[in-house]
């Protein structure tokens, strides 16, 4: 059975929060509505399962971040479209 990660309750459930995000280039931050989330009612600790923390962090790195509007929707940027296909300076797959 999962886990919080901060306390190891079980207490948790999946929710969608708005998470705030530094660009890759470092020169702004966005805020990302309905992002998936774990919320522990125990710590009441809100936090983003790796995976994806992963897909966020790809997926700004792969779109033209200049278009982005300083708040998006989770599947709004997951939709952007990318100039690459594939993050390269990924080496941990």
């Amino acid at each position: 059975m999962p886990c919080c990660h901060w306390c190891d309750s079980s207490l948790i459930t999946k929710k969608h929060h708005t998470v705030y995000w530094e660009l890759p280039d470092g020169t702004n931050a966005i805020s990302i509505e309905e992002t998936p989330s774990i919320y522990c009612s125990n710590c009441e600790m809100i936090y983003q399962e790796d995976e994806i923390v992963k897909e966020i962090e790809d997926q700004l790195f792969l779109i033209d971040t200049k278009k982005l509007a300083k708040q998006v929707t989770y599947q709004d940027l997951m939709n952007q479209p990318r100039l690459l296909k594939r993050n390269y300076f990924d080496f941990t797959s």
